[in-house]
């Protein structure tokens, strides 16, 4: 992954908008912006998001921040105007068997890629959350907090969540014990107290510590077992 084209700059106060503006100063029009939802469940897919949003006024999607500091019914909201607005979009489902098999960093960066190829339009340069995703066939960065301050990542982070939101509610039909309704599959005390009576799901993550405990089963070797991460500004969220 790149810099920023040289002399290209983004204030602090740019706005959710900036890095976009910043980089079509410098004629880079197509800019597409990665983000995924669910690597830290230890229960159902990884989802992955990406977008490119047009310039100017078309390109401002109503209320649109970072997924998780949306309530439900504004994610929602999000979505359906990232979808209606956005030059180009796509999602990327990568199944629990899939992350069991390739571990979450390689299944989170597989997915980011996935979801770029997947654009109708191809894009001139990429805005990834937080780490780079080497692979993509264009230049790109990795911007801290990326779906806090890129309106592109933003929009990709809608994209996952909901997609990632509508998939653990139908799961929860299916399995009901669990509530992943409620906690989208992060563990919580109510998701870790169904795991001790129930065990685990068939759309649980065996990679994970707490799923093998609850199974019985022996810890991976050090290196190939996954932590368990709960992620509590999402679950305050979801009753919204």
């Amino acid at each position: 992954m790149s810099t920023l084209p040289r002399g290209a700059t983004v204030r602090r106060d740019a706005g959710l908008y900036g890095y976009e503006r910043a980089l079509r100063r410098h004629g880079i029009d197509l800019v597409a912006g990665v983000d995924e939802a669910g690597r830290g469940a230890c229960a159902g897919p990884l989802v992955a998001g990406a977008a490119i949003l047009p310039p100017g006024r078309a390109g401002i999607v109503p209320g649109l921040a970072d997924s998780k500091l949306l309530t439900a019914r504004a994610r929602e909201r999000c979505y359906d105007q990232v979808v209606r607005r956005a030059l180009a979009w796509s999602v990327v489902v990568v199944s629990h068997e899939e992350c069991d098999r390739l571990g979450m960093h390689v299944a989170n960066v597989e997915a980011l890629r996935r979801a770029v190829a997947l654009l109708d339009v191809t894009p001139s340069y990429v805005l990834s959350d937080g780490f780079s995703v080497d692979g993509l066939g264009v230049p790109g960065l990795a911007v801290w907090k990326g779906d806090r301050v890129a309106a592109c990542v933003a929009a990709a982070s809608v994209l996952a969540k909901v997609t990632r939101d509508r998939i653990m509610t139908e799961l929860d039909a299916e399995w009901p014990a669990y509530d992943f309704k409620t906690h989208k599959g992060y563990i919580t005390d109510v998701h870790a107290a169904a795991l001790t009576r129930h065990g685990p799901s068939p759309v649980h993550r065996m990679r994970f510590v707490n799923v093998r405990r609850a199974a019985g089963l022996e810890p991976l070797p050090e290196g190939q077992n996954e932590s368990v991460v709960a992620d509590p500004a999402t679950h305050d969220q979801e009753s919204a």
